[in-house]
């Protein structure tokens, strides 16, 4: 076999030890289809999930902050920190006490976040004109500038569903490579 066909073969060897749980990959990737398929179906309690989520990680990230606060032996730099943590402890549970309130201001952040991402692609593809792939840039950026603007129009309706959405659109296509990943270990046995 020829050094070159033989670098275009999938490495075996590292695939070996996976290619025993190829099993639990595939069950685990139809969890994550099930899960996501659930969101889906019940899109504002997906969005409640993904908010007590968020709050859990402000809550930690606040509890981190503090503690880290005590590292600093200046006076400025431990009172920054320990404010920093104690907005992030705040945020956190501003998110459970009203989730929905807190939905809509992720929401509407994430809506202005795709919009400015938008922009700046198409900004990119256009300067990128000699090259082969920039209208797939440029493409890339007007879907992303559209569902941000899509976002900010209905918002802030949009802040209901936008966040279960996202969360069961992602736990199925987490979920769908995980199934395929599982396949293919089998298939290179």
């Amino acid at each position: 076999m020829s050094s070159l066909s033989q670098a275009q073969m999938p490495d075996r060897s590292a695939a070996g030890p996976l290619r025993t749980k190829s099993g639990w990959i595939v069950a685990l990737g139809v969890v994550y289809v099930i899960a996501g398929l659930i969101a889906l179906s019940s899109v504002v309690f997906a969005t409640k999930v993904t908010v007590f989520v968020v709050g859990i990680m402000m809550l930690i990230a606040g509890i981190a902050e503090v503690i880290n606060s005590f590292q600093f032996k200046s006076w400025g730099k431990f009172l920054l920190w320990l404010l920093l943590g104690a907005l992030y402890i705040v945020a956190g549970f501003f998110t459970f006490e009203n989730p929905l309130l807190a939905a809509a201001v992720l929401t509407f952040v994430l809506g202005i976040a795709l919009v400015v991402s938008g922009v700046m692609r198409i900004i990119l593809g256009f300067g990128m004109r000699g090259a082969m792939s920039w209208p797939s840039v440029v493409l890339s950026g007007v879907v992303t500038l559209l569902l941000g603007l899509i976002i900010l129009a209905h918002w802030p309706t949009s802040s209901l569903f936008v966040l279960g959405v996202l969360l069961g659109v992602d736990l199925l296509i987490v979920g769908i490579g995980w199934i395929f990943v599982g396949f293919g270990l089998r298939r290179y046995a």
